[in-house]
């Protein structure tokens, strides 16, 4: 039986039957929003009786010692409204290769969505593709003589007849200009990362004698400037003055951090970036906002690759440099790092089933879209709650 949802007086239908297939490289992530569908549909289900279904459909992705692959998939998806997770920067997913042990890189997870993409045949209603972390997603604009990976890696899945893609916090959303045609959803995970710091820090004043938000350069002005606009605070940010005569590591490496804002003295300070990579530019931005006498220093961002490992945070810890760092559980991370005392993790498994949902009854994305509502909400709970608790200390 069809599942339908009322929202605003309005009942939507499925478009059609809702599949979800889960990479090996996002199957963690897939099983959780598979917990977060079942109860969902079941709440929402006419007769109450599909509460154990699971909308998992079982594939693979196997390969030949040569290192040559193919998809399988082990359920028919004819007909479904079908959703593929992948996580292309899961590098804790290996093959073996002529006997050796290879680590996955994002073009060997692009390669296997598009395996599986090939395995369905055509035969699904619509494919959606959710890639959290986009594929070539750094590589966006073309400066000298470049590929332009990200605009050619969304043609093709267009060419292969995927008909939207789903991702979270572009590094610039404006790839989407690749394929106009195509639907394109960048999402932001800004209420849930405000609402993982407050939690963990309930006793946070947010005003503009006790808090500040800082930009790490010009390409994450927006991320900032919402958290800024919304909470009524400060911001300053840093532009980084590079070594334009050469190139370490893919790009132009960083001379200095230069910061151009207010005074930070005694204010705790919140700067957000969709990825920490090494996390160099992040220690240095720290390291100086506890000079210029800042109380406290919370990082955010939307993926923590931590390419480098975790020590020199672990020590900037220890040092008192770093509060904490707040990322999402929508691409792989290390072991290590979940049990750092630093590290809060934010779920963002029940964002992207209520926008699945939401899309196999053809309903507006547009609330989710736009946090505005809930982080109003949200920074209105904690004041009442932090003015609650203060009036219980006077009496």
């Amino acid at each position: 039986m069809p599942f339908s949802l009322t929202v605003d007086n309005v009942r939507h239908k499925q478009v059609a039957p809702l599949g979800l297939i889960a990479l090996s490289s996002a199957a963690e992530l897939g099983e959780q929003v598979d917990t977060r569908l079942r109860k969902l549909y079941s709440t929402f289900a006419a007769d109450g009786q599909n509460g154990d279904l699971t909308f998992l459909i079982p594939n693979a992705t196997p390969r030949f010692q040569s290192g040559d692959a193919k998809g399988m998939i082990n359920k028919s998806v004819r007909g479904l409204d079908l959703y593929l997770l992948v996580d292309v920067g899961n590098y804790s997913c290996t093959y073996k290769m002529y006997g050796k042990e290879v680590p996955m890189s994002p073009d060997d997870h692009f390669a296997d969505l598009k395996r599986i993409i090939q395995a369905v045949s055509g035969k699904a209603f619509r494919i959606t593709v959710i890639m959290p972390n986009l594929y070539g997603g750094r590589q966006h604009r073309r400066s000298y003589r470049e590929s332009l990976d990200c605009a050619v890696a969304l043609q093709e899945l267009q060419a292969m007849g995927v008909d939207e893609i789903l991702t979270v916090d572009a590094h610039d959303p404006r790839v989407q200009n690749a394929v106009p045609l195509m639907g394109f959803d960048n999402i932001m995970p800004s209420y849930q990362v405000l609402k993982a710091l407050l939690k963990h820090n309930p006793d946070l004043k947010l005003d503009k004698e006790n808090f500040m938000v800082v930009s790490p350069d010009e390409g994450a002005m927006s991320r900032n400037v919402f958290y800024a606009s919304e909470m009524g605070v400060d911001m300053g940010m840093y532009y980084k003055r590079r070594d334009y005569s050469r190139m370490v590591n893919g790009h132009n490496p960083i001379v200095a951090h230069e910061f151009l804002g207010s005074d930070v003295s005694g204010k705790d300070i919140l700067v957000y970036d969709d990825m920490i990579a090494s996390g160099e530019s992040m220690l240095d931005i720290a390291y100086d906002m506890k000079k210029r006498g800042a109380r406290r220093f919370f990082a955010g961002c939307t993926y923590a690759l931590f390419t480098e490992g975790i020590d020199k945070f672990n020590q900037a810890y220890k040092d008192g440099v770093i509060s904490a760092v707040l990322s999402t559980n929508l691409t792989y991370r290390r072991p290590e790092l979940l049990q750092a005392p630093w590290y809060y993790d934010v779920d963002l498994s029940k964002y992207i089933a209520y926008f699945i949902a939401s899309m196999n009854h053809d309903m507006s994305v547009n609330r989710m879209l736009d946090p505005h509502l809930k982080v109003q909400a949200l920074l209105k709970k904690h004041n009442e709650e932090q003015a609650s608790q203060i009036g219980l200390f006077d009496k």
